[in-house]
């Protein structure tokens, strides 16, 4: 019978222990008013189409399912009960958190996005029509501002993301499925998470159960400060599977000031574009281990160019902050202040030199412009000559004209591209320019060997090319030489 009981007892504690800390239920308490409900209304021209395409984003539940009525009335809402083919309104409903009681909330931008009435829903039911303050598309953020009730609000305070630890808890407090406020808990699983979704992912990765709805929400510390805006999952089934995100507080800070302060985004602009430093790339510029942005163009107007940077540099340290690859970069010259002078650590030609650059803004309408493949015309090759697989040619004008190449362009063109060489792997194309070899400029498809023979001659691996497109694009790529 003891042996029965102690295994009973230990079976008793393990439920408990598995919930987490017992602080939960204090910060959920302390903060739960500050967290609202986004509702959203937006008009749309209705596509009318046999049995309403719409229908298939019901769930399908059990006859008599205690939920089937709920979710029968909340998707037929979304439709608007309207079968006809005009126009008709759209409701949708996310998360948000009042950071002021002054009336100041924030959510994601996808949240409002297109809206034409947004409306903050209180804990306690309060419904208050919310005017836009700004967005920020890049980061997914949208700070709103309303008229507070009678009744004192609520705000929270910011923590420092930076300080969070993998396996920290953390509470996520959003509207799930329309659900209400809505608490979960979960672990910190990662941080600094890039996924591609724009050029500033640094997301906290979480496993605290995060759906449909809680976009917007606050992510809090045990503390009760907001570490992270719940922002998107990853899930096949639309569902939690334990793959959350949350933009971190650092970058919601700087962005929610920005926008209260000028209803838009000023992200500092160093005018250069920069691409990865690859073990090739490292080997060929002396750099150990590889590491930083390599910069690929300068801008003739930018703030760089009159600091003495130029293509072929690779920053190591920005501001104080080193630079691991071409995301810091990106990140960290975001964050600084338009106008700014920063001192920014350069490797060039194997040795270290500080610049010193005054900070620029930038212009978010406009869109890097990724380096160009060209397919290869098909044409009379002219006379040319053979190295790494490729076909080399001096630039003609007949050859300017025929691969569209502007006059200020300089160097040596490549015709053709041999199937399967190591160019063709790295994407070279017939129309694209070799402008460097190794850092040195070449003329002609002469100047091309002779510097790929003493690369070889020095018992290198790889050698660096400059590469341009028609257009005068810029680009470094690393080929092999043995």
């Amino acid at each position: 019978m003891a042996v029965g009981l102690a295994c009973a007892a230990a079976l008793s504690v393990a439920p408990a222990q598995a919930r987490g800390p017992d602080g939960i239920a204090d910060v959920a308490e302390k903060v739960i008013d500050a967290v609202v409900n986004i509702s959203t209304t937006q008009t749309i021209e209705a596509k009318a189409g046999p049995g309403d395409g719409n229908k298939g984003a019901s769930p399908q539940l059990p006859p008599g399912s205690p939920f089937e009525e709920f979710f029968d009335d909340f998707f037929k809402n979304r439709r608007g009960g309207d079968k006809g083919g005009g126009p008709r309104k759209t409701n949708s409903l996310g998360s948000g958190f009042i950071v002021d009681t002054a009336g100041i909330a924030v959510t994601n931008n996808h949240v409002i996005a297109d809206a034409d009435e947004i409306n903050i829903i209180m804990n306690d039911g309060t419904k208050i029509k919310a005017e836009l303050v700004g967005v920020d598309k890049k980061t997914d953020l949208a700070v709103l501002k309303f008229k507070p009730p009678a009744k004192p609000l609520v705000a929270v305070k910011f923590g420092d993301s930076d300080k969070l630890r993998l396996g920290e808890w953390v509470i996520a407090i959003g509207n799930p499925f329309s659900l209400g406020g809505t608490v979960t808990a979960g672990i910190v699983s990662a941080r600094n998470r890039d996924i591609n979704s724009g050029p500033y992912d640094s997301y906290i990765q979480t496993d605290a159960a995060i759906n449909r709805g809680n976009s917007g929400g606050p992510l809090f510390n045990l503390d009760g400060e907001v570490i992270g805006v719940n922002t998107l999952i990853i899930s096949p089934s639309g569902g939690s599977i334990g793959i959350g995100f949350a933009v971190p507080s650092k970058t919601v800070i700087g962005v929610v000031d920005s926008l209260r302060q000028f209803g838009e985004l000023r992200r500092g602009w160093l005018g250069v574009r920069i691409q990865q430093v690859t073990d090739e790339i490292a080997e060929s510029l002396n750099i150990k281990p590889a590491r930083g942005a390599l910069i690929a163009g300068v801008e003739e107007k930018g703030p760089a160019k009159p600091a003495g940077i130029e293509p072929g540099d690779v920053v190591v340290k920005f501001d104080g902050k080193d630079i691991k690859e071409p995301k810091d970069l990106s990140r960290v010259v975001a964050d600084t202040a338009v106008g700014k002078s920063v001192d920014v650590v350069i490797i060039r030609k194997g040795k270290e030199e500080t610049k010193q650059v005054t900070l620029g803004r930038l212009d978010d309408g406009d869109k890097p412009v990724p380096a160009s493949v060209k397919s290869q015309p098909e044409a009379e090759k002219p006379v040319t000559q053979k190295a790494l697989g490729l076909d080399l040619a001096g630039l003609s004008k007949e050859l300017r004209a025929k691969y569209k190449i502007k006059d200020s362009v300089k160097g040596v063109l490549i015709t053709s591209v041999d199937i399967g060489s190591d160019a063709a792997e790295k994407r070279l194309a017939a129309g694209d320019v070799i402008v460097e070899v190794a850092q040195e400029a070449v003329g002609n498809a002469g100047d091309v060997k002779k510097r790929i023979e003493a690369i070889k001659k020095d018992g290198k691996k790889s050698v660096l090319l400059l590469v341009s497109n028609g257009d005068g694009e810029l680009r470094f790529v690393a080929l092999g030489v043995q």
